[in-house]
């Protein structure tokens, strides 16, 4: 039979964390709201230690120690416990209480929550009563358009199925008139086990899901491992499991949920492969590849290895123990092999430890024991307890407890660390390949980052990292005999964070495109200033106000009209959704100059302005920005001019009265000689009336005829082209 297991099997993270702290607490008072775990037996252990699980927070006696479980509670429960003077213990899984942090923040703004999940597991319960009870709780699609808030904030239970949180989502249309904020707070661990257990259920014939029966992880387990697998057994205990009928199978795969202790999975692979072992004894028929296989292994010890003493306390070899009992071939210890011997005699300089089938007592020295201070007395009555020990050396052998509790830790850091967990590097050194460090749990590991993973695009110089700390995830981990090292990555960690990043700003980006439209009237806050305009964060999203939309009169610099960090109204112009563009305005929420001309200048007022530009019929004066006033040439001077620029230039500041103003045109008339003394001489044009006729083609003669000619240039006229005719004789020529 071929046995596959999981990588991510038995306890996660958080329900070790919760299961080892109460198991170190002194025995008293000492209670836990609810099963810590869905596992029985971890529960009868935790019984049997004298810890009481009560339902209700009110149940603890006041000053009592109470344990918070992985699952967490609600605020009002932490509330009650503080009046109550309770000692806390808060084992609270920190994937739950980031779920419970993001639902307390978002309900104080007033937005709406939904949790997916299963609306009576603890877990679910607990993370409502942190928003008041008032969260939605869905474990399947639902209508989105019916929660009255215009933001919802989604979160899910950290054991939901990722499959159907997927479906769930795509329920929710693109264009949803709400904004919606999606955490995927399923835990990491929780995805690869799921993960695992569809590719294990789909290329063995049978699977074994162990777990507890109330556990709702192992639940998903099991519907995942029923899609693709016909035979699955869904057990809580090693001995639920009838392994006559698992013998039937070619391949077999185990499943464990994250309350499962690591024991049970060890057991029921122990039991499976003892199974195994026995039918082969009682057909007279032992594997002759195994005892091969035995025989290689025993061969290939080192001289120092061969200490005859068949112990083996791992779960992975039980078939290669119990083949090379048959042959009589003893086992060999192996450096850093924890093994469980029996304590036979309390002496001065230690314990005799008896380890079984073997005919020797092996000293564990007082210095290599995890107690204090070591004192004989104590340890003669613990003469035939258990003990777990490491081997420390070979040929002697020397035993040690105290590098066997650093070992379990250091492994234990590398099994999370194998898991995913990401842990931080001092960077120690290089070499051709990239940077050399150490993890401060893993002392006998040595870390390496090629230089491809250090980040994101390409590093030149290895030198500048020495001495800093970087966070990584293991990409490979080997801790085959004295090779230990962890090949590891900050690349996949910065990698996995800018896409959460772009996927948060890109569902952003699509709540705010579909809640605007051109013409919308948004608020804004200028970020920073560019030479063509202003960026401007509104709702989130960078909008380009242009300096040309900034005022009517125009601007040198966007800081003439606009200050960073103070919030405006915008006008929408245009919206490019394609490239992810908005284009706004300012000037346009704003009057337009001549807008105010009325309300400040009336016909007969005296201003003053600056000469702008001169043509052949006037001059323009700037009376303020963007308001000009026109001085037609006959209103410059009391004199006659042929040109403006014999009498002003550009730049000139002049005094002028305003005749007329026309606001709907955009036009004001000015006069400079209102304001001038009457003079007694005046000069006349004596072109005028040749001037008028070029002027207007069909009163040519009229206005040759006319009287109103000036009198004296006429009389010019006539004594230099007519001699002594008189002016009537000169008309009625005309008229001929």
């Amino acid at each position: 039979m071929q046995i596959i297991t999981t990588k991510f099997g038995g306890f996660c993270f958080g329900v070790k964390r919760a299961v080892e702290t109460a198991m170190q607490l002194p025995a008293g008072r000492n209670y836990v709201l609810g099963e810590i775990i869905h596992n029985e037996s971890v529960v009868s252990r935790m019984s049997d230690k004298g810890w009481i699980t009560v339902n209700d927070v009110n149940d603890v006696p006041d000053g009592a120690t109470l344990l918070i479980r992985t699952h967490g509670e609600a605020k009002s429960v932490f509330e009650r416990a503080k009046e109550k003077k309770l000692k806390i213990v808060d084992c609270t899984c920190p994937f739950v209480r980031n779920i419970q942090t993001i639902v307390e923040e978002n309900h104080k703004k007033g937005r709406a929550i939904v949790i997916v999940g299963n609306e009576n597991h603890p877990e679910v319960v607990g993370i409502n009563g942190w928003c008041d009870n008032s969260a939605l709780i869905v474990s399947d699609l639902f209508e989105i358009d019916r929660i009255a808030a215009d933001f919802v904030c989604i979160v899910v239970q950290t054991t939901f199925s990722v499959e159907k949180f997927d479906e769930i989502l795509k329920n929710i249309p693109k264009d949803c008139s709400k904004t919606v904020e999606i955490f995927k707070t399923i835990c990491y661990t929780t995805i690869k086990r799921q993960e695992e257990a569809e590719s294990i259920s789909a290329e063995c014939d049978a699977v074994i899901v162990l777990g507890g029966k109330k556990s709702n992880n192992t639940d998903k387990l099991f519907e995942i491992c029923a899609k693709h697998c016909k035979n699955v057994f869904r057990v809580s205990s090693p001995v639920e499991l009838d392994y006559k009928e698992i013998k039937k199978f070619k391949k077999v795969g185990i499943v464990v949920g994250a309350s499962t202790p690591s024991e049970q999975s060890r057991e029921v692979i122990s039991n499976m492969e003892n199974a195994e072992v026995k039918a082969s004894v009682n057909e007279e028929a032992v594997d002759e590849q195994t005892k091969e296989t035995v025989s290689e292994t025993a061969e290939s010890a080192t001289a120092e290895e061969k200490v005859e003493t068949p112990v083996n306390t791992e779960v992975g070899n039980s078939m290669e123990a119990a083949i090379a009992m048959m042959d009589n071939k003893p086992q060999k210890f192996r450096l850093h092999q924890i093994i469980t011997a029996t304590i036979s005699q309390a002496g001065d300089d230690g314990l005799a430890l008896y380890i079984p089938n073997t005919k020797k007592e092996v000293l564990l020295d007082k210095s290599e024991m995890l107690c204090e201070e070591y004192k004989k007395e104590d340890y003669e009555g613990k003469v035939g307890d258990d003990i777990e020990v490491m081997v420390l050396a070979l040929n002697p052998l020397k035993l040690s407890q105290k590098a066997m509790e650093e070992l379990k830790k250091e492994e234990a850091e590398i099994e999370e660390i194998k898991n995913g967990k990401i842990f931080e590097v001092k960077i120690t050194g290089t070499n051709k390949g990239g940077l050399t460090g150490e993890v401060e749990e893993c002392k006998s590991y040595q870390v390496f980052i090629p230089s491809s993973q250090i980040r994101i695009g390409f590093v030149k110089e290895l030198d500048k990292y020495i001495g800093k700390t970087l966070r990584c995830k293991a990409e490979k981990v080997e801790s085959k005999g004295r090779r230990r090292q962890i090949v590891a990555s900050q690349r996949v960690i910065l990698e996995a964070e800018k896409a959460e990043r772009d996927a948060i700003r890109a569902e952003r980006e699509e709540a705010f495109f579909n809640s605007i439209e051109v013409g919308y009237i948004v608020k804004g806050v200028p970020q920073r200033f560019a030479d063509f305009g202003a960026f401007v964060n509104v709702n989130g999203f960078d909008c380009l106000a242009h300096i040309s939309d900034l005022s009517w009169t125009g601007c040198k610099k966007c800081s003439d009209v606009l200050e960073l960090n103070k919030m405006y109204e915008f006008k929408i112009l245009k919206i490019d959704r394609e490239n992810k563009k908005v284009s706004i305005g300012y000037k346009q929420l704003q009057p337009k100059p001549w807008e105010l001309v009325a309300d400040k200048y009336h016909a007969g007022d005296v201003v003053k302005g600056k000469v702008v530009r001169i043509v052949s019929f006037g001059a323009f004066v700037e009376v303020e920005k963007n308001v000009d006033g026109l001085v037609h040439v006959s209103q410059i001077s009391n004199e006659w001019l042929d040109n403006p620029t014999s009498v002003l230039k550009v730049g000139d500041e002049v005094e002028a009265k305003i005749l007329e103003i026309d606001t709907e045109k955009e036009k004001m008339t000015l006069s400079i000689k209102a304001l001038l003394p009457e003079s007694d001489v005046k000069k006349s044009n004596p072109n005028k009336a040749h001037k008028e006729n070029s002027e207007d083609g069909s009163h040519k003669q009229k206005k040759l005829r006319t009287q109103r000619d000036d009198e004296e240039g006429l009389r010019e006229w006539k004594d230099d082209n007519h001699g002594g005719a008189s002016i009537a004789e000169i008309l009625a020529n005309l008229n001929n």
